[in-house]
């Protein structure tokens, strides 16, 4: 049995499950929230419940949402400029969510967070009881960083890069079991002569690692798949899985929960 099939077989007994959606996954080029993809995605989360799994979902796009709706085509660097933009597109991004969950009769519910709420003792407290009970009472939580109120995460380089990093401090707080971070590409790519070949699995992320990657942002968001890289060491040291994957490929998410040789799997320290 090789390492990575060792892992993945027991990916299909996750019952808490984190799933982070880029920016560029659920976004067309304008930032208007892309129904196709987003229905796609929710879909499979839907799968997932009928399973009997508990869904969080972290997402990105709020920012590119509001450019698109205020025409602005440059991401903002005055962070008044992009908390406008912000609390602009999370209205629309919410609308297209629950639009979408409805129709699989799936309630959800918004949850705002900053750094704030994860280093105050009753904050921290507060936030893991209030996901605790929405998942007891059968509601998908989708969490976003609320950018309206951070000021510092938005422009500071310890920022949550995509809502990568927030992703891994929301499966350290509701101690989920796997955390999947779905982005547009394949998951880890390594150069092997003029191509790129997708790693199936690391069992350990270490200084080699990140020298295969070239940390990068797009217009519309500020990850890149160092920012991914340092949130799933982050969740694998709490023993949590990670599968990096393509959020933009059809069935990604239902096919990693079926253990399957897709995106690129980093295994919890328990495992």
């Amino acid at each position: 049995m090789n390492i990575d099939h060792k892992y993945r077989q027991f990916l299909p007994e996750s019952r808490r499950v984190v799933v982070k959606i880029g920016t560029r996954v659920i976004a067309q080029r304008t930032g208007r929230p892309d129904p196709v993809r987003l229905n796609s995605l929710v879909a499979q989360i839907a799968t997932l419940r009928r399973r009997g799994i508990e869904v969080v979902v972290v997402t990105s796009g709020a920012v590119g949402a509001g450019m698109e709706a205020l025409g602005i085509r440059e991401r903002p660097t005055v962070v008044s400029d992009l908390q406008m933009c912000a609390a602009v597109g999370q209205a629309r991004l919410m609308t297209a969510y629950t639009k979408l969950f409805m129709a699989h009769k799936i309630r959800i519910g918004q949850v705002l967070l900053t750094h704030d709420d994860f280093d105050h003792r009753v904050r921290n407290a507060n936030a893991r009881r209030t996901l605790e009970h929405l998942l007891r009472a059968g509601v998908v939580p989708i969490i976003n960083e609320n950018d309206v109120v951070a000021d510092e995460e938005l422009k500071a380089e310890f920022s949550f890069g995509d809502n990568d990093f927030l992703a891994a401090l929301v499966v350290k707080l509701i101690r989920a079991d796997l955390l999947v971070i779905l982005s547009t590409v394949d998951g880890v790519l390594r150069m092997d002569g003029a191509r790129r070949r997708r790693l199936p699995c690391i069992d350990k992320i270490g200084p080699e690692v990140y020298r295969l990657v070239n940390p990068g942002a797009s217009a519309l968001s500020k990850g890149g798949m160092d920012s991914k890289l340092r949130s799933a060491q982050i969740a694998a040291r709490a023993g949590c899985s990670v599968v990096i994957g393509n959020g933009r490929r059809n069935n990604t998410l239902t096919d990693i929960l079926a253990g399957k040789d897709v995106g690129t799997l980093i295994p919890g320290t328990s495992l």
